[in-house]
């Protein structure tokens, strides 16, 4: 009889959240070694920062160790964690537009002019690359979440409605916003561009 892996795994990830949600720190130190990259990565995404980043992985630990006794287990400890991370995120980020002070007018390469009728041509330049990061790093916490679970880490509408407490519907409409302000803003950068050559 062959052994399901990922059944194992899962299971060995429920045994770890048992002894954590006990006190175990040596557990909860393993789970942290098992999603740390995937909390650091999605911390990242949102933030775009490796210092906020970095500072928002500590924040997400701190708020599962002290949160995992509530765990009920209804989702995957990962999922959890998403979760977390994605509020982390959002609480710092609004910390840190309250305190900046400084214009991001300023664009130091110009977007490619052919982004006006291809879009797609965005993601096919480094310079368009960099363009779409700066344009996502500027939504709006609430968005920038919405359009990082869905569209970097495919999750389905459900599964982000979970995870950032929110309805379904809710999740569909943020997406739809996030997405149309990325739009927005890479036509409008790249008009800007066009019209200064």
């Amino acid at each position: 009889m062959t052994t399901d892996p990922t059944a194992e795994l899962r299971a060995e990830v429920d045994r770890l959240v048992d002894a954590a949600r006990s006190g175990d720190r040596t557990a909860f130190d393993e789970l942290v070694r098992r999603t740390y990259v995937d909390t650091y990565t999605l911390a990242m995404r949102l933030t775009a920062n490796e210092e906020d980043a970095r500072d928002v992985v500590q924040e997400s630990y701190l708020r599962a160790w002290k949160g995992i006794k509530s765990f009920r287990g209804d989702a995957q400890f990962s999922t959890w964690m998403y979760r977390i991370t994605a509020n982390a995120a959002a609480t710092l980020v609004q910390k840190r537009r309250r305190r900046r002070t400084e214009s991001l007018e300023h664009v130091e390469e110009p977007i490619d002019a052919s982004l006006e009728a291809r879009p797609e041509a965005a993601v096919e330049s480094s310079v368009g690359l960099e363009e779409l990061a700066r344009a996502v790093a500027a939504l709006p916490p609430k968005l920038r979440s919405i359009v990082v679970l869905k569209d970097v880490y495919g999750l389905s509408h459900e599964a982000i409605a979970e995870d950032l407490g929110i309805s379904v519907a809710a999740a569909k409409v943020r997406l739809h916003r996030g997405r149309k302000r990325l739009r927005d803003v890479l036509f409008e950068e790249g008009g800007r561009s066009a019209h200064a050559v």
